[in-house]
């Protein structure tokens, strides 16, 4: 290595007191050459060195007296043979795949493409190079300072049983929040500042899902459309906490102070990560970082062309879990997030990529082998959006043991359900139980299934109810994106109405799935602003709205302020009773100590639903009994639930069950009545008149 006999473990930029070595993974490249820049405005590099090939085709270099800010990106020279994967080009400045920072924003440029002729209809195996030099606007890498006081942070360590998952965008949380100041909105800062932090623990969730904050770039037709990577599901460096994300030109300092704000308020920090597919796209994409440094190590290639990319993602690429570099670069990615950012886990988009390898998936691939050894990875929240676009790309209870799961069966059961489609008594009892029919053969709790209602992608809560048909126009693809398939009902009218009636059937719909999601066994997820009714205005793929549509308003009328409330009691529902924290399932058996059964599944004459009842497609009721545990699994009478469902056109009356203890039954919530009206203590072997569409809970005491 020239310069220095120390090497470092990690690839990338390490700084040192004596300076900074350099390290890049190129199997294929014949020469690479460190670019060293002066600043952001510099039209081309200052110095430029050249790099050694050592083991394991790592290139390196070693620069004495370099201090962390400098900027830098490397030239790789190599083959240019498209038909056999290699896209080498020296004429392109490009990103380190390790960089800890950006050091120069990207904004969409021809040259980034390294196609002398990138955007015309040409085969890709007869392109030439493009030789148009872009260190003028190249996504260069700053060189950054590893050293933080983290004030004694201690993780929260929020028992998977306990968790109350939070799904959240940082910048449409905080964009338009009264309270936080302007200069922070939009911002991490923004997000660890009191009102935000407030509004959070107030409400009562344990973890925020954020939304992909490694750092990412903008695509050529969003830009030219006017329009912007709002979700920024095109990640272009996995160390880097994203720039436009900051209030400051610290990211990764503002990035740990509000995981440190947020850990001191018990708050879990879940990242939503993307290493399935990078930023730059299909063969006629931009070439910023990987394709430029080693292509056909760091991508899926279609084996019959090798100039084009197997796009299992729908983005244009995919990453090649095969090869153990890219393995390497997820795990020291993931590994840097927990014990330099100190984030708590990980929900992995389109989870299903990373188990592939040349036979398809596998619940034993090499990924989550590496994973599960890992001393610092296996101790973290492990949450995969089970399913990808290829061949057997829908995997839902195929991940190993110790994951949870997106569970996209609960959200569309729950939704059908209360719209009174046929055949969903029994299906709707299996999501409320936990999703055993799926993870119970696999010896795995009912934590495993992350139960939601709604996401970032598809209609919001208030939307669900207030549209029958997606309204996408705005995002410029004549209303073909987004799905068609929602499940969703507008009550009479598509969209905003101020008719009495319709609002009062709309509230007590969101009403009812909010309850129905928060009182499920399994992991809740609540999409952030569904507490807030807000609106998309019918666009169920926002993706690219970085504006009002997206953005919280946090104004709140009476309805929004009564459906927060309803949200927050729901939530400390949850959390006050050990029957919706079980990490068990439910066996339906009676318990020989109390002569109780931990749950029974009742029909409205207060007998239990027996097997033809399961198969009546007309059968819109259900009844749930829960009994509650104490710490020694011993079951009793007091504070078991009583959970009634009718999605039925028609009140249903149901003969309320007793039970060994002396007692009545309370009504903690009905979606129905308003809280002050409730009339709360009921006998058991009584009727009690449960409306239409309509949900109860009542609790023996």
């Amino acid at each position: 290595m020239t310069g220095s006999p120390h090497i470092p473990p990690s690839q990338g930029a390490v700084p040192s007191t004596e300076g900074v070595h350099f390290a890049l993974f190129s199997e294929h490249a014949r020469q690479v050459e460190l670019c060293l820049f002066e600043s952001d405005k510099t039209a081309t590099e200052t110095r430029r060195l050249h790099m050694d090939r050592g083991p394991d085709h790592l290139w390196t270099r070693w620069v004495p007296d370099l201090k962390p800010g400098c900027l830098y990106g490397f030239r790789v020279f190599g083959p240019y043979a498209p038909d056999q994967g290699h896209r080498f080009n020296p004429s392109k400045v490009l990103a380190d795949p390790y960089g800890r920072l950006l050091g120069r924003m990207p904004k969409w440029n021809r040259r980034w493409h390294s196609l002398s002729s990138g955007l015309k209809e040409e085969s890709v195996s007869n392109m030439r190079p493009d030789g148009a030099d872009n260190a003028d606007c190249a996504p260069l890498c700053r060189v950054v300072d590893p050293e933080f006081d983290w004030q004694g942070d201690r993780l929260p360590n929020t028992p998977w049983a306990e968790t109350i998952l939070y799904e959240t965008h940082v910048k449409g949380f905080t964009r338009q929040h009264p309270d936080i100041p302007p200069s922070l909105r939009g911002t991490f800062a923004g997000l660890a500042s009191e009102p935000a932090i407030a509004h959070l623990k107030s409400l009562g969730v344990t973890a925020v899902e954020l939304l992909p904050v490694h750092q990412g770039a903008e695509e050529q037709r969003l830009v030219h459309s006017q329009l912007t990577n709002y979700w920024n599901y095109n990640s272009l460096l996995f160390f880097a906490p994203d720039l436009r994300l900051a209030a400051t030109g610290d990211p990764i300092r503002e990035f740990r102070e509000m995981v440190l704000s947020l850990h001191e308020a018990g708050l879990e920090v879940i990242l939503d990560v993307v290493y399935n597919h990078t930023v730059e796209g299909d063969a006629r994409g931009p070439t910023l970082c990987f394709r430029g440094i080693d292509n056909r190590t760091y991508y899926r290639l279609d084996p019959e062309n090798p100039a084009q990319y197997e796009n299992i993602t729908g983005c244009g690429n995919t990453m090649n879990f095969s090869h153990a570099q890219v393995r390497q670069l997820a795990l020291d990615s993931l590994r840097y997030w927990v014990t330099d950012m100190h984030v708590d886990g990980f929900r992995f988009d389109l989870g299903v990529v990373l188990g592939r390898d040349e036979n398809g998936f596998s619940t034993d691939a090499a990924f989550f082998q590496a994973v599960h050894a890992d001393p610092v990875l296996s101790q973290v929240k492990l949450i995969a959006e089970p399913w990808d676009l290829g061949h057997e790309g829908y995997q839902v209870a195929r991940f190993p043991d110790g994951w949870s799961e997106w569970n996209d069966q609960y959200r569309q059961t729950a939704r059908r359900f209360w719209l009174g489609a046929p055949d969903h008594v029994g299906l709707m009892a299996r999501r409320l139980a936990g999703s055993g029919d799926f993870y119970q053969p696999q010896n795995r709790p009912p934590r495993t299934s992350v139960n939601y209602i709604t996401c970032h992608d598809g209609f919001t809560l208030q939307d669900l109810v207030s549209y029958q048909r997606k309204h996408n126009e705005a995002n410029g693809e004549h209303n073909r994106d987004g799905n068609n398939d929602n499940a969703s009902c507008n009550h009479g009218i598509e969209g905003a109405t101020r008719k009495p009636e319709i609002l009062k059937r709309r509230t007590r719909h969101m009403k009812n799935l909010m309850a129905t999601l928060l009182l499920s066994l399994g992991t809740p997820m609540i999409s952030g602003g569904d507490e807030l009714r807000r609106t998309q205005r019918g666009n169920n793929n926002a993706y690219c709205q970085d504006n009002s549509t997206s953005w919280y308003d946090w104004h709140l009328d009476h309805g929004k302020q009564e459906f927060l409330e309803f949200t927050r009691r729901l939530i400390q529902l949850r959390k006050s009773s050990p029957i919706f924290q079980r990490d068990r399932f439910l066996t339906g058996e009676t318990d020989p100590d109390s002569g109780l059964k931990d749950v029974a599944w009742l029909k409205p004459d207060g007998t239990e639903m027996e097997e033809t009842d399961w198969h009546d497609p007309e059968m819109r009721t259900l009844a749930c009994l829960f009994t509650c545990p104490n710490v020694n699994q011993t079951l009793l009478a007091r504070g078991s639930i009583l959970l009634l469902m009718n999605a039925d056109r028609e009140e249903c009356l149901w003969n309320l069950p007793s039970l060994p203890l002396d007692g009545n039954w309370e009504v903690l919530l009905n979606t129905e009545t308003i809280e002050n009206r409730l009339q709360t203590l009921h006998p058991a072997d009584t009727l009690y008149p449960l409306a239409a569409h309509t949900l109860a809970v009542l609790q023996w005491n």
